[in-house]
């Protein structure tokens, strides 16, 4: 595996899970209503569940890329045409609301219980997969590691960025309320969003075999 796309690869994870969605809003919210440790904790649970995904892709595309190139350009279109919708979404996203005003008593949940919810939250959510198709690809090469390890490699390492990015954003969750409050904070994000998925669109369709 390249160093220069392996950088790439992290700087653009790095943009896609700071960049405000249903997960680390979700964090945010727990942090702020519940304590930073549930934040933190779904945190974990969250980012484990990329492995599964991860495993998944990575046994599919693996086949995939070594055994057809016809399929696998089918493969690689079909990715750049879902970034593409993606950066359409995009350009229509609304500022999430964040609810502090949860008064409930907070109850003690187990570290595992935490752990568990944002794992199941992960799993269960289809997109992430079909997000990773389309995303891992292009940052591999078919010379060196074999792809299998190479796309599970990205995988843990998106997995880390994500749990450092959430972690923090648990953390100083206090102080990104007011960030979450202004219209300016929400256009910026939203066209940066579109220019990293864009890009990566343009990454995988020139991307070579």
């Amino acid at each position: 595996m390249e160093l220069t796309l392996l950088m790439s690869f992290m700087l653009a994870s790095a943009t896609l899970a700071i960049m405000p969605g249903p997960d680390n809003i979700y964090v945010l919210t727990e942090s702020i209503t519940k304590g930073k440790r549930n934040g933190v904790l779904i945190s974990v649970g969250l980012c484990s569940g990329v492995l599964i995904h991860t495993l998944a892709a990575a046994t599919g595309l693996s086949l995939v890329i070594q055994s057809s190139d016809v399929v696998f350009s089918i493969i690689k279109y079909l990715g750049a045409a879902y970034l593409l919708y993606l950066a359409y979404q995009a350009y229509f996203d609304q500022p999430i609301a964040v609810d502090t005003s949860d008064q409930t008593p907070i109850s003690v949940l187990s570290n595992f219980h935490l752990i568990k919810t944002g794992f199941v939250m992960n799993v269960l959510n289809p997109k992430v997969t079909l997000f990773f198709v389309a995303f891992l690809p292009q940052f591999i090469t078919t010379d060196g590691w074999s792809v299998a390890i190479q796309l599970i490699l990205l995988g843990v390492v998106f997995m880390i960025i994500s749990l450092l990015i959430f972690s923090g954003v648990a953390l100083l969750a206090g102080s990104l309320t007011s960030y979450l409050r202004s219209p300016r904070f929400w256009i910026y994000t939203k066209w940066i969003k579109i220019v990293v998925l864009v890009g990566l669109t343009l990454m995988l369709l020139f991307s070579g075999r």
